[in-house]
């Protein structure tokens, strides 16, 4: 009877104290979404708010940053938009003129983000460390582009984020009319214009 009686207390003094360790956890996952910045895009469309993953993409997530405030979005276009797959910006001007970029960063893509719906990620080349400004957003789960392992045609594509409000606009984008245009395919008979990308968080 005296051990039932110990079992018992045990568990009313442990059973907090698991609560506790799995608010804690709880509560500090919650504090690293809300540290998170919020970019705003707005596009002749309309506009996009995205949550950028900081904690998941540090390198990636201060890359595109560096971007935004240096201005460089300004002005450039959705060049390459597919239906079904993703809409692919941030490299060119209306005239099909690829504007510098500073060197290419490390892909992060093995941070365990997937491509899904509604997420934003690096374009890049075939070199798997070569993307630098270019973006895109998936339209549709694309776990093709996701990490596999280290070789190039398993790296994948780096995930860095996720659209919060304006995915109706993304939608409307992927479903203009496309054309071949400055030795490019898939590119919007009209020009689809990023007028300005803003950090409001």
């Amino acid at each position: 009877m005296k051990k039932m009686r110990l079992f018992i207390l045990c568990v009313l003094i442990c059973a907090p104290l698991l609560g506790c360790a799995q608010q804690s956890d709880t509560t500090l996952k919650r504090e690293l979404m809300i540290n998170n910045p919020t970019i705003l895009m707005k596009t002749t469309e309309g506009e996009i708010k995205i949550e950028l993953f900081a904690d998941q993409a540090p390198l990636t997530t201060s890359n595109f940053l560096d971007y935004v405030k240096n201005g460089h979005y300004n002005g450039t276009i959705f060049h390459r938009v597919i239906d079904g797959f993703m809409v692919q910006g941030g490299g060119f001007t209306p005239m099909m003129k690829e504007k510098p970029t500073k060197a290419p960063i490390k892909n992060e893509a093995d941070n365990n983000v997937q491509n899904k719906r509604g997420t934003i990620a690096m374009a890049r080349t075939s070199d798997v460390h070569s993307a630098s400004a270019q973006f895109y957003i998936n339209v549709a789960d694309n776990d093709f582009l996701n990490f596999k392992n280290t070789t190039p045609m398993g790296y994948g594509y780096c995930v860095f984020g996720q659209v919060i409000s304006g995915m109706d606009v993304v939608d409307k984008i992927k479903k203009v009319p496309t054309t071949a245009k400055g030795g490019h395919q898939d590119v919007p008979s009209k020009p689809i214009e990023i007028l300005s990308v803003e950090v409001v968080k």
